[in-house]
């Protein structure tokens, strides 16, 4: 797989011949300086670009062939998101926000409150499911960021990285709840990161540099 931005003499080689597979209930993690095709790697992963060249299969389905509104609906039931600044709308509380996804896709169910209970729950945010994000720390914050990725029960999780606005001690928690998203739940588990204690707790690390797998 490849990813050129550009052409000519300005052409940018985000990534060169990259051969990858992310497997369910595995925590893989992505590690490279800035620059090294991360980024770009995970917006592949999620469908939110196209190579340049190659293919990319999303629960064994060629994206390809896939229209913008079948893209849009794979992704939404399917695919969770977590990033580095959370991206919580800030004038919804942490219920409202994690109930979105499910806004997006169809009307809420009664089922759909219990599974938000029992994930504000595991994330040990029951008390403030009606508090707004800036009545929150950081790390709850992220955390309640999972919580909306894990809504619609999604097959894969991507998270960009998640602890990379947070101290350390709240960086391991965020990592450790990451990572039992795969093992309990059986989540393919993929995070772009920097630091190397995250990478330390990933099944597998795919190490990268200037658009190529160098390990």
């Amino acid at each position: 797989m490849h990813k050129t931005y550009g052409s000519g003499d300005g052409a940018v080689h985000a990534l060169r011949g990259v051969t990858l597979a992310f497997r369910s209930g595995r925590f893989h993690a992505i590690l490279g300086p800035s620059g090294s095709g991360k980024s770009t790697l995970l917006h592949l992963a999620a469908g939110l670009d196209a190579p340049s060249r190659g293919s990319v299969r999303l629960l064994g389905q060629e994206t390809a062939p896939l229209e913008d509104a079948q893209l849009a609906r794979l992704r939404r039931r399917s695919i969770g998101f977590v990033f580095q600044f959370f991206n919580l709308v800030p004038t919804l509380t942490v219920e409202e926000n994690a109930l979105l996804p499910i806004l997006l896709d169809r009307r809420v169910a009664a089922a759909d409150h219990a599974r938000l209970d029992a994930l504000l729950a595991s994330m040990e945010l029951g008390p403030k499911k009606r508090r707004l994000p800036e009545d929150l720390s950081g790390g709850e914050r992220q955390r309640a960021a999972i919580v909306r990725a894990m809504m619609p029960a999604p097959k894969i999780l991507l998270a960009d990285e998640p602890t990379g606005a947070l101290d350390s001690v709240t960086g391991a928690l965020i990592t450790r709840l990451l990572r039992s998203q795969a093992t309990e739940h059986g989540v393919c588990l993929i995070v772009v990161t920097h630091d190397p204690h995250v990478a330390g707790e990933a099944d597998e690390v795919i190490s990268l540099r200037d658009g190529l797998v160098v390990g």
